[in-house]
């Protein structure tokens, strides 16, 4: 009996390693079918425009498909929890904002996911946010327009691309800091909060900067300030918020690519180490700067700490701001 003891030890062992074995390989060949990225917000949106600017180079730099797919509403919950769901491969990804893996779980009573458990992959941008107001808004400089809001407590609304978007934070931390009270409509992504800023529906939205500037650009609505710590080499004429007196006012957003709990390390680096490659080719880092993009970048743990710094920031504003639970 004592004989077999050491066969029925090496057995054990083959077997215990068999999944670690089985999970190098998969990344070895990773991916050998198509992958499907999960945008959170509508087609149009920031979110989607760099998905699908990384996605058709990890095609090119991988070999297979990466099919967006754009399931928008409940603040990304709606796709956060598809991808939530999902096997834990590789083969289902999302790109998001930051609610849906950093304040959603602070504003909503019920989420069929844990934010937390979400693999982070990278950053694929970050950008600063500014306030845009509809063309014919009756303050004309950022200055002007403190002292109208001011002067029209309760009387101005601004749109958020949904609840828990920092568009919507944003918002409620300049109630906070300018003693104001801006009423909110909440959107369903990008495209539509700006469609009815543009058609006067909604008097204000701070948002990102590259969904603001061509219609700033164009006449169609105007930017009065950017919420950076520094003014924006493209906008060099527009002031930040600190110079009109909200020195403590600093919004910016990004993009990430998140992954299934569980999915394997291997297959996360493989991916990261694809997209930090994308990040680096210079008609991306082109198309980033006609976007006024910054490229994200770094590796999966620069991800989850700035996840969490987030999730701490903002939970805090919506604490303070006593926003609803929805």
């Amino acid at each position: 009996m004592s004989k077999c003891l050491p066969i029925f030890a090496a057995a054990a062992m083959l077997l215990a390693a068999a999944p670690a074995h089985a999970q190098q390989g998969d990344a070895a060949d990773y991916p050998n079918k198509p992958v499907k990225v999960i945008v959170t917000v509508p087609a149009g949106g920031g979110v989607d425009t760099v998905t699908r600017l990384i996605t058709e180079r990890l095609r090119q730099k991988l070999g297979q498909p990466f099919v967006v797919e754009n399931r928008g509403g409940a603040g990304g919950n709606i796709a956060a929890e598809a991808v939530y769901q999902a096997p834990p491969d590789g083969y289902t990804l999302m790109a998001s904002q930051p609610a849906p893996i950093t304040t959603n779980v602070v504003l909503y009573k019920k989420l069929n996911f844990d934010p937390t458990q979400f693999v982070p992959v990278a950053i694929m941008s970050s950008a600063p946010n500014v306030l845009l107001v509809k063309n014919d808004f009756p303050a004309r400089t950022a200055q002007e327009f403190m002292a109208y809001v001011k002067a029209n407590p309760g009387k101005l609304n601004y749109a958020s691309q949904g609840p828990g978007t920092t568009s919507h934070l944003t918002a409620e931390l300049f109630n906070k800091v300018a003693g104001t009270k801006l009423q909110h409509v909440p959107y369903k992504g990008t495209a539509p909060a700006l469609n009815d800023l543009v058609a006067g529906h909604v008097d204000l939205i701070f948002m990102q900067l590259e969904a603001a500037i061509k219609l700033h650009e164009g006449g169609k609505a105007r930017i009065l300030a950017v919420t950076t710590r520094d003014r924006v080499a493209t906008l060099p004429d527009i002031p930040t918020m600190a110079e009109v007196g909200l020195k403590d006012f600093i919004s910016d957003t990004w993009n990430a690519i998140s992954a299934p709990p569980k999915t394997p390390a291997a297959i996360v680096n493989k991916l990261n180490a694809a997209i930090n490659d994308v990040l680096r080719m210079p008609e991306v880092q082109e198309q980033y700067r006609r976007l006024n993009l910054q490229p994200g970048g770094g590796s999966p743990q620069h991800m989850a700490d700035v996840v969490k710094a987030d999730t701490a920031r903002w939970g805090a504003v919506i604490r303070e701001a006593k926003i609803p639970q929805i």
